[in-house]
């Protein structure tokens, strides 16, 4: 089958969507299916306000349109809500064809954290975009729940997966630091709520890793804590599993692929009771949930690590992915979603 999947998020970005749809991307080939990736790479782009490492598509439509018409795709898919999204889902619209799309983001806590725009008023545009397709994929049921009190009609599931050789646990002695390690791995950015991470009282080190523009204000805020970049690959997985436990403070997330990430590395996860957390972390089990961001930490240190790798290993990236397939809707609404679950083999025409 030929899938088009168009996003505005994409290399050399780094966090959780980008993350998730090469790893889908990537088992979809694997699975035998044919993959047509639009993304900003392929076009003029300027920085987004407030977000430069973003690029936004200058007037994408007529590439995308010529994109899209010439591979032909049996499904398509609307990743995002950027430019190079608003110009699919105008292309679809145009030829009457079927799509999907997936909620990534909470934007209207983004843009109120930034902006003093009515959330009612940003998310009458979302379910404008989003209700336009026949499915709409959320990875939690707690998002699915927000988004049908919302108006929303369209929603199915799709979960996250996790790289589990790649983040496994490693040697603590990685990291030479005061203990215990209280690390957050990450976009360094406002409406991830980092200052409740640096703020609160702890008795160790605290370890941010990531770069985003609160960078430089949090440096000189919190000169006690250790600021080391933007961390990739091993790198990335060893610095992770060589702390005692993650702090996730963000109150705006959708899921937090990276708390995935953590508990595959045998570390604890403390966070606030919210929607991502909450569906993802099993509190006391694989980490601690607190209104007390502080507390949570102190009582995920006391966590089981061989639980937390265990659940890590129950979210593959090729249930995901075939979760993803299942929910793709054919763009000629000729066929069901049960016939696009099986891909012929490679040696015979889609």
């Amino acid at each position: 089958m030929r899938i088009a999947i168009v996003t505005d998020a994409w290399a050399p970005q780094t966090n959780g969507v980008v993350s998730t749809l090469r790893q889908t991307t990537s088992c979809l080939e694997r699975l035998g299916h044919e993959i047509l990736l639009v993304t900003p790479n392929l076009f003029r782009s300027i920085p987004c306000p407030t977000y430069p490492e973003i690029r936004l598509a200058l007037l994408p439509y007529r590439g995308v349109a010529s994109l899209i018409s010439g591979f032909r795709p049996d499904a398509i898919h609307i990743a995002t809500e950027g430019s190079l999204g608003l110009a699919a889902r105008r292309y679809c619209r145009r030829h009457g064809l079927q799509f999907t799309t997936s909620y990534h983001t909470q934007f209207p806590q983004y843009l109120r954290s930034r902006f003093p725009i009515p959330m009612s008023v940003s998310y009458r545009a979302l379910l404008w975009f989003h209700g336009a397709a026949t499915h709409c994929m959320v990875s939690t049921q707690t998002v699915r729940n927000q988004l049908a009190e919302r108006g929303f009609r369209n929603l199915v599931h799709w979960q996250r997966g996790v790289d589990t050789t790649l983040f496994k646990p490693h040697a603590k002695d990685f990291l030479q630091l005061p203990r215990p390690i209280a690390a957050y791995v990450g976009r360094v950015a406002i409406e991830k709520n980092i200052d409740a991470f640096l703020r609160m009282p702890w008795q160790g080190s605290k370890l941010v890793v990531g770069d985003g523009p609160e960078l430089p204000r949090l440096k000189a805020q919190y000169p006690d804590a250790v600021f080391a970049g933007f961390r990739f690959g091993e790198d990335l997985a060893r610095h992770l599993a060589a702390s005692d436990v993650f702090v996730f403070p963000s109150l705006t997330d959708t899921f937090g692929l990276v708390n995935l990430e953590a508990m595959a590395c045998g570390v604890p996860v403390a966070a606030y009771p919210v929607a991502g957390p909450i569906d993802v972390v099993q509190d006391g089990v694989t980490g601690a949930l607190d209104e007390d961001l502080a507390r949570a930490a102190l009582r995920a240190l006391r966590i089981d690590p061989r639980e937390c790798r265990q659940q890590a290993l129950r979210s593959s990236w090729e249930s995901c992915s075939r979760e993803f397939e299942s929910n793709l809707v054919h763009a000629s609404g000729t066929r069901t979603n049960r016939a696009l679950s099986y891909p012929p083999p490679r040696h015979q025409p889609i």
